[in-house]
């Protein structure tokens, strides 16, 4: 029989589907052990990870009878691709599984962040009653700024559109098709982060866009936005964007993604209750109902490939 290794939280259901196909050895918290990991690798044929699993060389190397992992999510940081790719070993991302989820997400911070709720919340339980203090906005009318308009980027098109405020996005692999479906204008980067009331980013991290959004970059903002990153903490300089919000170059942010995670205790001193700011430790995607999905999705893709007759790799 078969062996699937699963060393981060999965939906229960899904691990029950497996059980009844392959030999499950499932620790939620195993993640943390790479060593122990790394020692028994060997005897998987299948292995299920979230993000903080490290799928790296030294790993992959010892996976001799690896030919599946499952990505339970859809960033493949963690998961050494070119070693996965030489080694014939079928990379499968749950993509699209927790779309909806990161664009409600990125909605509800927009409302709280453009209406000041947090510094409302907090003026008010310290008993300041703060109503004339802060001015709040409407999404409405407001520009909305997409950088990469792939799945989740539609997702938080169509929601934004429906509180009637105005799209626009920079994704250089658009076609005009896409951009007359979504009745969305498509402008050059400098443009569109120099226009846009709210920024959100949905981008890859890579060569071109590591440190992408940076001090340089919010000085061209001229409408004080708000910043919101649920993609890759690495796009974002997060030195230069508080020294952004000081200089009140944007007016708020949003952090679900950071440089380093768990993020580090010297980043918590620079934020304080006066910052109109949200941050959550990576959970934009992750809600009862898109677990429930990604873990099925990567199931079903599991099953579908070990107990294939032939292996198709694809990448």
């Amino acid at each position: 029989m078969k062996k699937v290794l699963i060393t981060e939280f999965m939906n229960q259901n899904s691990v029950s589907a497996l059980k009844k196909k392959f030999k499950i050895n499932y620790d939620k918290n195993l993640w943390k052990d790479e060593k122990k990991i790394s020692n028994i690798i060997s005897e998987y044929n299948g292995l299920i990870v979230r993000n903080k699993t490290q799928v790296n060389k030294i790993l992959l190397d010892k996976g001799k009878n690896l030919k599946f992992i499952g990505r339970l999510g859809v960033g493949l940081d963690n998961i050494n691709l070119n070693i996965c790719k030489k080694l014939k070993i079928h990379v499968q991302p749950a993509t699209g599984m927790n779309a909806d989820a990161v664009a409600e997400y990125v909605i509800g911070s927009s409302l709280h962040l453009i209406k000041n709720i947090s510094l409302l919340h907090n003026g008010t339980i310290k008993g300041l009653w703060p109503r004339t203090s802060f001015t709040s906005r409407e999404l409405k009318g407001k520009i909305f700024g997409l950088l990469g308009f792939g799945t989740i980027g539609k997702k938080v098109c169509r929601l934004a559109q429906n509180f009637g405020a105005e799209v626009v996005s920079f994704d250089p692999y658009i076609s005009p098709s896409v951009q007359k479906k979504f009745n969305i204008k498509l402008l050059k980067f400098n443009k569109l982060i120099k226009i846009s009331d709210i920024l959100s980013i949905h981008l890859p991290l890579n060569n071109e866009t590591l440190n992408l959004i940076n001090f340089k970059t919010f000085s061209l903002m001229k409408k004080k936005p708000i910043i919101i990153n649920s993609s890759r903490g690495s796009i974002i300089n997060e030195s230069d964007l508080i020294k952004a919000y000081k200089k009140k170059l944007i007016s708020g942010f949003a952090l679900d993604v950071f440089k380093k995670e768990p993020v580090s205790k010297d980043f918590y001193k620079k934020i304080d209750s006066s910052i109109n700011c949200i941050i959550t430790p990576h959970i934009a995607g992750v809600t009862y109902e898109s677990n429930i999905r990604v873990s099925d999705f990567i199931a079903k893709k599991l099953i579908n490939f070990l107990k294939s007759r032939f292996s198709i790799y694809l990448f």
